[in-house]
């Protein structure tokens, strides 16, 4: 079994095998353990054990649609150090091109010390089980403010670029 780096295709006894997700690769920085002069953030969380191995969304109440929450990840994630580092959990969202209010799909992810968003096996870009398309694309945080693209983006099954720390994003 083989998987690519986006997580949407394995070859299982040499048959090919595709996932009609959408990779989504998002950056974004938190303010809280943001540090302006090394445009990264800080993983004290995660230096401390405070960060938990089951997404925290579902239980504080956020909207969880097309698939998302319940998300677990294993403690060896946890372990890596550097850029790569985990930050904290975010909660991403897809909503619709026509009405942003309606969140088509969540997914909970974790965010690494250099602004990448990632599933929560800590590499690879976030999956989405929905359709090609095009959707406002939302990232949330328990305690801090939540932020979304200005228009919507298509998405396709390449990874899609959405870097929330560009002001015209």
């Amino acid at each position: 079994t083989a998987i690519n780096g986006y997580g949407n295709w394995f070859y299982l006894d040499n048959v090919q095998v595709v996932s009609t997700g959408l990779p989504v690769q998002v950056k974004l920085m938190l303010e809280g353990p943001y540090v302006a002069g090394a445009g990264r953030m800080r993983d004290d969380l995660r230096v401390a054990g405070l960060i938990p191995t089951t997404e925290p969304f579902t239980a504080l109440g956020f909207t969880q649609s097309g698939g998302g929450g319940g998300g677990t990840v294993l403690p060896a994630v946890f372990t890596t150090t550097g850029d790569n580092a985990i930050v904290d959990w975010v909660l991403l969202e897809l909503r619709s091109a026509i009405t942003p209010s309606v969140i088509v799909a969540t997914r909970s992810a974790l965010v690494q010390r250099d602004g990448d968003v990632v599933g929560t096996n800590g590499t690879s870009p976030v999956l989405f089980n929905s359709p090609a398309g095009s959707y406002y694309v939302a990232a949330r945080h328990r305690n801090h403010l939540g932020c979304m693209t200005a228009a919507p983006i298509t998405l396709t099954g390449a990874p899609a670029l959405v870097d929330l720390t560009l002001a015209a994003t």
